[in-house]
């Protein structure tokens, strides 16, 4: 699926005034002239991504939704300033092209970057992918990630972070947002938060975090050789064994049970593709990091899903969004909440 190939209609919901994105963008680039046709892609499941094509050149516009916002999270002019930061370091940002924040335009503040060309690989691939493919994809996307994690902190890229004690404002971060977006259809996920508080280890090492790196936030080329990573809203400095964790979360197997399939979102399953011992293993060859504690990061990472699924359905739940994709994201929660305490029984058995 090339880069732009999710581009649809805008949802009515979604819609923005173009007009006034296409002034305020002629005064920040004079040689954009004239109003662009506007598409949406339709990936984003927190803020909204638009495609603005321009006769000859493509940019795409970031934005957050309306209704309800984390008190953390949608901070663009944040997600704007990370890539700017990185790309000297990380080669694999998109370039920025302006940041809005002046609210007379959209209602927010907002951002442009170019677009990427190339193919982002999501649940279903159009194209046929043999074993050995599907192999080299799996290293090189771990790779990418390790090279990530191999950024040092420093200059302004280090005021990104707070500092040690990362995996404890995690957990107890995620718990808060979790309880403030909990609906009466889902479990209280008491007992895991307990053990994830009990249970949480140091911080391993201090490094550029994406927050939600999964392969279809990738574009690859022709030859399924990363270009670029997209969304970079939770990028922070912290532990990256939270980040592997968290990324793994989304890593699922064809023979994963049928509602923990039923999650996937990016082709995971295919033959060939690394299983997730195997990317832990790769990991921590490339990184020398200890992962003797796997299962923490591994129920932190699921627990983490969760909450991100039930902030979704909540704005769904309160009517922030009508979008139909959203309104059976309780169940997913439900079963995450399962396979979390599974983990954790499965842990203690083993002691």
């Amino acid at each position: 699926m090339t880069a732009d190939a999710g581009a649809r209609p805008v949802r009515d919901e979604d819609a923005f005034d173009t007009a006034a994105v296409a002034a305020w963008l002629h005064g920040e680039v004079p040689e954009l002239t004239g109003v662009p046709e506007v598409r949406q892609f339709a990936g984003g499941a927190s803020n909204l991504t638009y495609l603005l094509r321009y006769p000859d050149r493509d940019l795409v516009l970031r934005r957050p939704p309306a209704g309800a916002k984390p008190a953390s999270g949608h901070d663009m002019a944040r997600e704007h300033r990370i890539q700017s930061l990185l790309a000297p370091v990380y080669p694999y940002v998109p370039a920025m092209v302006a940041l809005c924040s002046d609210h007379a335009v959209l209602g927010s503040d907002f951002y442009v970057m170019e677009r990427v060309p190339g193919t982002i690989l999501r649940a279903r691939p159009e194209e046929p992918l043999d074993r050995a493919t599907m192999r080299e994809l799996g290293t090189r996307v771990v790779d990418l990630l390790v090279e990530l994690h191999r950024v040092e902190p420093a200059g302004d890229l280090a005021s990104l972070g707070r500092g040690p004690g990362y995996v404890g404002r995690q957990v107890a971060g995620w718990s808060r947002r979790y309880r403030a977006a909990r609906t009466r259809n889902v479990p209280s996920f008491a007992r895991v938060m307990a053990w994830l508080e009990a249970n949480q280890p140091g911080d391993v090492a201090s490094r550029v975090v994406h927050g939600d790196f999964r392969l279809d936030n990738v574009v690859l080329d022709e030859n399924l050789v990363p270009r670029a990573v997209l969304d970079w809203e939770l990028a922070t400095i912290g532990d990256p064994l939270m980040d592997l964790g968290s990324s793994l979360a989304y890593w699922v197997h064809a023979d994963d049970d049928r509602l923990f399939r039923a999650t996937r979102r990016q082709p995971t399953h295919l033959p060939g593709m690394l299983r997730r011992e195997e990317v832990v293993a790769q990991y921590a060859d490339r990184t020398g990091l200890p992962v003797d504690n796997w299962t923490f990061y591994e129920v932190f990472g699921l627990f983490r899903l969760a909450v991100i699924a039930q902030q979704i359905y909540n704005r769904y739940h309160l009517g922030q969004t009508r979008n139909p994709a959203f309104r059976h994201y309780w169940i997913m929660v439900r079963y995450l909440e399962h396979r979390c305490r599974r983990l954790i029984r499965q842990t203690a058995k083993g002691r």
